[in-house]
């Protein structure tokens, strides 16, 4: 076992075992978007979380540094896509500066402007319930308003700086 709870001293060495370390839990990956001005607008986050059943809230974590996240945030709601295995390429994409973060992209958008990537594995609309803010980042409370699942797609897993699939240990 290789433990050295010591930090270097050095911010920049420190900070990067910290994102090591962070990659080391494996996390699902959503786009995070909405319709403004009838375009789509979005973002990727590795940090969706389930957090409660009643009422139904779900969490993102968003950098103080986005330039997308005050634009979504604005009409308070969202769909969030959970992607499937087959989207690494939007992933990329979607996260990607200074490009048609939609262009090629097969989207569709609910009554209530939450724009979803289709064949995605999950899809939750949802109403902006809290911001707290944490550190570099944001924890903003989602509340669900409606879902759907694709239980055909299996979903993205983004772990050690790589995007994995899931095998069944059955398999």
């Amino acid at each position: 076992m290789d433990f050295d709870p010591v930090k270097s001293g050095q911010p920049e060495v420190d900070a990067a075992r910290l994102r090591t370390l962070y990659g080391r839990y494996p996390t699902g990956v959503a786009a995070v978007c909405a319709l403004k001005d009838g375009l789509p607008v979005g973002m990727v986050a590795t940090s969706f979380t389930p957090v409660s059943m009643e009422p139904a809230l779900v969490s993102i974590c968003v950098q103080h540094t986005s330039n997308t996240w005050p634009v979504l945030s604005e009409g308070g709601r969202l769909g969030v896509s959970v992607l499937s295995s087959s989207q690494e390429a939007a992933v990329l994409q979607i996260a990607a500066k200074n490009v048609d973060r939609f262009a090629g992209i097969s989207w569709f958008a609910s009554e209530s402007n939450g724009v979803f990537l289709a064949d995605a594995a999950a899809w939750f609309d949802c109403t902006i319930s809290a911001s707290i803010p944490a550190g570099d980042h944001d924890v903003v409370l989602l509340e669900v308003t409606g879902t759907a699942v694709n239980e055909a797609a299996p979903p993205l897993v983004f772990h050690d700086s790589r995007f994995r699939t899931l095998v069944s240990a059955d398999d």
